[in-house]
């Protein structure tokens, strides 16, 4: 059951099975959102680069180009959130998508109440006009802007996903204090259960983006046995 603060958006769904499209485009219609179901690769990848959608939800395999290349190009000229859809037990297929850039994932068989849920939540981040607790957070050359969405590093605007952007600004916020990734589950991506793998392969992400050397970071640093901790700069 939606409600009146329950966000709405474009919705590009991309899978090349008619029943599972149909039945996603349904439960998504139902909350409110604008679906458009494409059915191959190529005609997805055209379609979110023409008219960028609000979020894409996107299926691993596809006729003519598959999903986790149709996220590496996105992921090189857009954040644009992204749930894919991956097959049930395949772990590797998730952490790819993961470390492609996407934002969420559903594994199949699914319950298509389940990903219209994931869908509210990612699109409740990457559509909130002042995130909770906004501000201009800082630590060093590193500066993120809550308020309007972005960070930046020694001047240069970061490329960050929704997701990637909530963890670093949750970190700021909370310095030298250390998360488990069950933890951070929760209060990130609102899941109180979920593969904390997912928490792994987004830090490792950042770290590519906001350290001097992400094999020996001095920013988010791992707490043996615990998590992570925001150190901050030397």
């Amino acid at each position: 059951m939606t409600t009146s603060t329950d966000p709405t958006g474009r919705i590009l769904v991309v899978d090349d099975d008619p029943t599972v499209a149909e039945v996603v485009a349904r439960y998504l219609a139902r909350d409110g959102h604008d679906v458009e179901c494409v059915a191959d690769g190529v005609h997805a990848l055209r379609r979110a680069l023409e008219s960028e959608p609000d979020l894409v939800v996107l299926d691993l395999m596809l006729p003519g180009m598959d999903g986790l290349e149709i996220c590496r190009r996105l992921r090189a000229t857009s954040a644009v959130p992204i749930v894919m859809l991956t097959a049930l037990g395949a772990e590797t297929d998730r952490l790819v998508g993961l470390e492609t850039g996407a934002d969420d994932y559903v594994t199949k068989p699914f319950s298509p109440r389940e990903l219209a849920l994931r869908v509210r939540s990612v699109l409740r981040r990457s559509l909130a006009t002042v995130p909770p607790g906004g501000g201009v957070l800082t630590d060093g050359d590193l500066v993120v802007d809550v308020g309007a969405h972005e960070a930046f590093r020694d001047g240069e605007r970061l490329s960050l996903t929704a997701r990637e952007f909530d963890l670093l600004a949750f970190l700021l916020r909370h310095p030298r204090q250390a998360f488990t990734r069950e933890r951070l589950l929760e209060r990130v991506w609102g899941w109180s259960f979920g593969d904390s793998s997912t928490v792994t392969v987004h830090v490792r992400r950042l770290r590519e983006k906001i350290e001097d050397d992400p094999t020996a970071p001095g920013r988010i640093v791992t707490v043996w046995g615990v998590g992570y901790r925001y150190e901050g700069s030397a």
